[in-house]
């Protein structure tokens, strides 16, 4: 049995170059799709009512495979839709941490301006000192959502049957988490 804890006292913020929004989805029945967003914000507070977190990934950062062909249509209004909707966003709604090194967040994910509500299981890792002074954490945390839930209705049936891309999508996020030097 794990007891639940609460390690962090203020406010910490992503370290943009250690901290990264992915994505995966089946392709064509034989194997994934990737594509990660790099441009990630968010910060974890410690506060009078537990822990919360936010965070976003700005769109337009994706790195994917075969970019030529695929990145516009994946930035368009079939699936992210970034000239109305430029970010990822997600707002917890619970935390919970427990001794053993597990997380488990409730909160909303909105992407392509849907709001849905998500569970998202993980790791977190104690806070120690950081080399140019403060405290670093880190949180990895997965979750897999209906690419339809947020609007993703886009769909081919390929010459052999089956569609061309898979409904399940596995969201990886992996936070680097900063609190300066008092």
């Amino acid at each position: 049995m794990t007891t639940a804890v609460q390690p962090f006292t203020g406010t910490y913020n992503a370290d943009p170059v250690h901290s990264t929004f992915g994505f995966a989805v089946n392709y064509a029945g034989t194997g994934k799709f990737r594509g990660t967003l790099g441009d990630v914000s968010a910060s974890l507070d410690a506060g009078d009512d537990g822990l919360a977190l936010e965070g976003a990934a700005r769109v337009e950062s994706i790195s994917i495979q075969d970019p030529a062909q695929f990145r516009a249509h994946v930035l368009g209004p079939d699936f992210f839709d970034t000239e109305n909707h430029p970010e990822v966003t997600f707002r917890s709604s619970r935390i919970e941490l427990d001794e053993d090194g597990t997380a488990r967040l409730d909160g909303e994910l909105t992407i392509a301006g849907i709001t849905r509500p998500v569970a998202i299981a993980g790791t977190w890792a104690e806070p120690v000192a950081a080399a140019g002074g403060g405290l670093r954490t880190g949180l990895e945390l997965a979750t897999v959502i209906d690419r339809r839930d947020f609007g993703f209705e886009w769909q081919m049936q390929l010459p052999s049957g089956g569609d061309a891309l898979g409904y399940e999508v596995t969201l990886d996020v992996s936070l680097a988490l900063v609190q300066p030097e008092a």
